[in-house]
Parts: structure tokens; C-alpha cells; sequence
């Protein structure tokens, strides 16, 4: 799961706790090269994770509304999209 970590101010619905945490979750294994957790690894990433999503989500909720949506999806929603898409071919 190497992808961007994309826009989340400005969905359509709004961010959920699950896209902001995912977004968190990518973001430590980037700046901490950890990928896949130890027992070495688990205690301080999962905290990193959770501090990093309770500031994601003030940060979130205290920025103005934004004009234009963000250009991207949020992988989740990607995914959401594809088998959408799938489900009912046009």
C-alpha cells in the first residue's frame, strides 16, 4: 500500500474517521519507513497513528470550507468507485 496521501478537506460527504485514520496510518509507515509493524514496532506506530488522526481531524474541523472539491479521491473511495462502477457497467 504505497500510495499519496490525498485531500480530505472539501469531500462530498465529508472525511470519515476511517479515510481520516487510513490517511494517518500512511503517513506514519512513509515518514517512519515501517510498513508492516513488529512487536518492536506496533505500541509506538499505533499511537503515532492515533495522535495523528485526533490532529487531522481538529485541523479538519477548524479550516474554512473549501471552494472546489479536492482533484482526487481518497483511496477508499477509489475503491468504493471501481466496484460501483463494476456492480453496474453503463
Amino acid at each position: 500500500m504505497c500510495r499519496n496521501i490525498t485531500t480530505l478537506r472539501g469531500l462530498d460527504p465529508a472525511a470519515t474517521d476511517v479515510e481520516i485514520e487510513a490517511a494517518a496510518r500512511q503517513y506514519v509507515r512513509k515518514v517512519s519507513g515501517v510498513q508492516t509493524t513488529s512487536p518492536r514496532t506496533e505500541e509506538a506506530v499505533e499511537r503515532a497513528v492515533a495522535t495523528i488522526t485526533e490532529a487531522t481531524k481538529l485541523l479538519l474541523a477548524e479550516l474554512p470550507e473549501r471552494r472546489q472539491p479536492p482533484p482526487t479521491l481518497p483511496p477508499l473511495r477509489r475503491r468504493e468507485a471501481a466496484a460501483h462502477a463494476h456492480a453496474h457497467p453503463h
